[in-house]
């Protein structure tokens, strides 16, 4: 079924998720370190432009802002989305390319981030329900891995069964199905490193 959009012109949307994409693109800690260093983080430590890696070589302040910017792009583009059109379908979608800017900006040979900070920044005003949900999600799964990435990958995938059961519409559920799908997947190479850490951490007794 084609996607419907009744009342925002084909033309409007376009132009929308053109610029959330565009907005996304902005990798605020490729663009930092660039500033300060004139290094391509992508080629230092991870090799990713997260906060993290931009914070091994700015040190704290450059963690903060890279998270601060990247969340703001979220946030911009899905209340620019709202502003300019009512339609939720198209709202969700402008959550999806802010997202899809950050981890494949073109004007870096879509080499960019995992999403995590602008996803939950185009969240926080799509749908604040569903934010709650993570945020107590991760929180009980940081509780018991003192990690941040399963916990927060783990937060993500539930999001999907979160809409089914706040009765969502299913255009919604679709649409944060993909959300979750694009950020754990850019997340793979963590995802299998952190799970053989805890698998190699809960055999450490038994051969003790």
């Amino acid at each position: 079924m084609p996607l419907q959009l009744p009342s925002t012109s084909w033309s409007l949307a376009a132009n929308l998720l053109l610029a959330a994409y565009a907005l996304g693109c902005f990798t605020t800690g490729y663009y930092l370190v660039r500033w300060r260093t004139g290094q391509d983080v992508r080629e230092t430590g991870s090799g990713n432009v997260g906060a993290k890696n931009v914070g091994r070589l700015l040190g704290p302040t450059g963690f903060l802002l890279t998270v601060l910017g990247d969340l703001a792009k979220g946030i911009l583009a899905v209340s620019m989305a709202r502003y300019f059109a009512k339609d939720d379908s198209l709202i969700c979608l402008a959550a999806l390319a802010v997202t899809a800017g950050h981890i494949w900006p073109v004007q870096l040979l879509f080499r960019g981030g995992k999403g995590m900070a602008t996803s939950m920044g185009a969240l926080v005003v799509y749908d604040y329900h569903l934010t709650a949900v993570f945020l107590m999600l991760f929180a009980v799964g940081l509780a018991c891995v003192r990690k941040t990435v399963l916990p927060a990958l783990f937060a993500f995938t539930c999001l999907p069964l979160a809409c089914m059961y706040l009765d969502h519409n299913g255009a919604r559920v679709v649409g944060i199905s993909l959300l979750a799908f694009i950020v754990v997947a850019s997340h793979w190479k963590n995802l299998f490193q952190e799970v053989l850490h805890l698998g190699r951490k809960a055999e450490q007794p038994a051969k003790e």
